[in-house]
């Protein structure tokens, strides 16, 4: 039988933060199917990588005071612990910012441009006036133009998962300023999606029941007829895909086009095959020579959000660089909590991955629960904490594990440790078992490891029943009972060792503990045809899985704790150390009128305010509330200025004091900076007392 070759990734996530729960979902269902591939005897690569470029990531580096580099590098110190956590093994984690993902996203590229799939066009694109710069799709927001969904992404709508161009939304706003943005000229470099090349590729791709499972294709199959645009028109299949972005950009330059970067979206998915150079580079493995082997599947787990990229972008890059194209493309939904309510940490609805492991609880439960949910469908699936529990306590100790404890002592105590035989009818229950090892293969391999586990637990029902109906520990009390004893012991802890096998790729550290518990090797698919001899020594039974406690599901899903009236922080942060009169006569608190603001040109923070003190003369200040004011908001208004402050000379200018205003400890934007204004009547020059 030839080895199959497995090149398997999941979907790359993100490195502006931690890990959720919906990311170690897919890790898990990932995991699952490439240990069941192994126990197969499969050759996997299983990789992943952060993906590490965008304006987003830009952006969160200049407010974290980091360069995109360390800030990237700082998320990535922190995935092992989750990986590790939940017992999901990477053969390598990269990242997109790396010298793989730049050679191979140029090289991609150039191959695509010389096949005549690459032009630039001279385009309109938003730019905020306000933070100067050209506004990346993801922060650009307004209403989708196909479904009227309010607050949208500027490049896709998550709610009708059209996909369009930031110019097609209506009522847009920035998301950094919400400053209306306007329209400058720039060239872009798209890849010519609508190709009748391309188009012909991709409707063959994506309908041939291969690569996508039916319900995706479905989905895809919209974006290859008519679609209407915003100004009322029509227009037939893809349309073409904008490639560049401009500076200021964290990521990949195009190759001779100074200024201009790829779009994150190109060099993304290119991250799976960076990681797995860096890996095959490592063993010192040839890449070209390992992709071009015709033998070679190519494997990618995404989530519902990004089919868009995977099923129509991706592909058509790889076929027209002259690459291999993806052998499967397995979509799953999303992870809802409690009947479909939305996660959140406020209300003690989400699932924190972390908290989850530090309250002591077994990864593996999560994994169990999550393979039982699962259908190898493009379908969301919920936590319900009550199933959770109900579902492992009885499923895994109830059925599983209690069926080695029943038997195991007595094969030690009575036998010393030695298997029997088992008897016709221990013959038959463990014939009935290895009968269903096909069936619950082709579940795994179908991804269907809801199915794969129902058929396991149908299969440990058997094995109860066989328990109850032999009651081994009356046969134990028993007058020449003992050959009786030992084929019936024999024959669960046979069954015992199928089952586990069967649960393996779900379970590895419980399948490890079994494995060393009956002295044996470590258990492969083919091993479900055979048996255990007669004589063959186990060892001492210890108990492998504790129940679910309900305080830890109680703990996991508690709100975070309110603080003690005592402890409360006004504003987010604690009240400053005591001070006394004399510390507070030394600040001298005037009313100030604003009689001009204008904004700083240079300065996305700053507006520089004209106040009258009362002096006979005008005062400068900059003040870093541009975030919350525009200029003609505050004209004319009283405010309170700290007048005795020593002038600061700034790179716009002199600064001639400090306007007071309140803000959250967090500088959170949606929670505003507020100018302080004073009641009516009072005059510049007034001192506040």
């Amino acid at each position: 039988m030839t080895q199959r070759k497995l090149f398997v990734t999941t979907a790359l996530p993100y490195a502006n933060g931690k890990f959720h729960i919906g990311h170690i979902m897919e890790y898990i269902q990932a995991d699952i199917w490439v240990r069941y591939q192994r126990m197969q005897g499969a050759q996997v690569n299983f990789v992943g990588a952060d993906d590490a470029h965008g304006a987003p990531i830009m952006i969160a580096a200049e407010k974290a005071g980091q360069t995109p580099e360390a800030f990237v590098g700082a998320i990535a110190a922190g995935r092992q612990q989750y990986l590790d956590g939940f017992q999901v093994r990477f053969d390598n984690w990269h990242s997109t910012h790396s010298p793989e993902n730049t050679e191979l996203a140029q090289a991609i590229y150039r191959d695509l441009k010389a096949a005549g799939l690459i032009e630039t066009r001279t385009i309109e694109q938003f730019f905020d006036p306000e933070k100067n710069m050209f506004l990346p799709d993801r922060y650009i927001k307004g209403e989708c133009p196909r479904c009227h969904s309010k607050d949208q992404y500027g490049d896709n709508c998550e709610v009708c998962s059209a996909v369009y161009a930031p110019t097609d939304l209506i009522n847009p706003y920035s998301a950094l300023t919400g400053a209306k943005p306007v329209l400058k000229n720039s060239e872009h470099y798209f890849f010519q999606l609508s190709n009748p090349r391309c188009v012909e590729f991709l409707q063959d791709w994506t309908q041939n029941g291969q690569h996508v499972q039916p319900e995706v294709a479905n989905k895809v199959k919209e974006w290859f007829g008519t679609r209407t645009n915003p100004d009322g028109s029509t227009s037939e299949g893809l349309g073409d895909w904008d490639i560049s972005r401009d500076a200021p950009y964290f990521g990949i330059e195009i190759p001779d086009a100074p200024g201009k970067y790829f779009y994150v979206w190109l060099d993304a998915p290119v991250g799976y095959l960076a990681s797995l150079k860096n890996l095959l580079d490592k063993r010192g493995e040839d890449y070209a020579a390992y992709m071009a082997d015709p033998a070679l599947e190519q494997v990618h787990f995404i989530g519902k959000d990004i089919v868009t990229f995977h099923t129509l972008f991706w592909p058509a890059m790889l076929k027209f660089s002259g690459r291999k194209t993806p052998d499967k493309i397995c979509v799953h939904g999303f992870l809802t909590v409690n009947n479909g309510e939305k996660m959140s940490k406020s209300r003690g609805t989400g699932l924190d991955p972390l908290k989850y492991l530090d309250l002591g609880m077994n990864p593996e439960w999560l994994r169990y629960y999550l393979a039982a949910k699962l259908n190898g469908r493009n379908e969301d699936i919920d936590f319900n904490p009550d199933d959770f529990m109900a579902r492992v306590n009885s499923d895994l100790i109830g059925k599983f594990v209690n069926i080695a404890s029943r038997a195991a002592g007595f094969i030690a105590k009575r036998f010393g440790g030695q298997l029997g035989t088992p008897g016709a009818d221990g013959q038959a229950l463990v014939a009935t078992l290895q009968a269903e090892a096909g069936a619950i293969a082709e579940a795994f391999e179908k991804r269907d490891t809801a199915r794969a586990l129902r058929e396991v637990m149908l299969l440990a029902d058997r094995v109860n029943e066989y328990v109850d109906a032999n009651k081994p520990w009356e046969l134990a009390k028993k007058e020449g009972a003992d050959a009786r004893l030992q084929d019936v012991c024999t024959t669960c802890i046979e069954a015992f060792r199928l089952l586990a096998l069967y649960l393996k790729p779900v379970l590895p550290s419980l399948a490890a503990q079994v494995e060393a518990f009956l002295k044996i090797e470590p258990l492969q698919w083919p091993d479900a045809s055979r048996l255990l001899s007669a004589g063959h020594g186990i060892g001492a039974y210890q108990h492998l899985m504790q129940r679910v406690d309900v305080k830890q599901l109680d703990a996991l899903f508690e709100p975070p704790a309110a603080a003690e009236p005592e402890q409360a922080l006004p504003g987010g942060e604690a009240i400053a150390e005591t001070i006394g009169i004399d510390d507070f006569s030394k600040i001298d608190l005037r009313i100030a009128r604003i009689v001009a603001c204008q904004k700083v040109e240079g300065s996305t923070k700053l507006l520089q305010l004209t106040l009258d003190v009362g002096e006979g003369k005008t005062r400068n200040v900059f003040s870093g509330i541009a975030s919350s004011y525009q200029p003609e908001q505050l004209v004319g208004k009283l405010t309170v200025v700290v007048a005795n402050l020593a002038p600061r000379k700034m790179k716009f200018g002199l600064s001639e004091g400090m306007v007071l205003a309140a803000s959250h400890a967090d500088g959170k934007a949606d929670t505003g900076i507020y100018v302080l204004e004073p009641f009516a009547g009072a005059q510049p020059g007034m001192r506040v007392r």
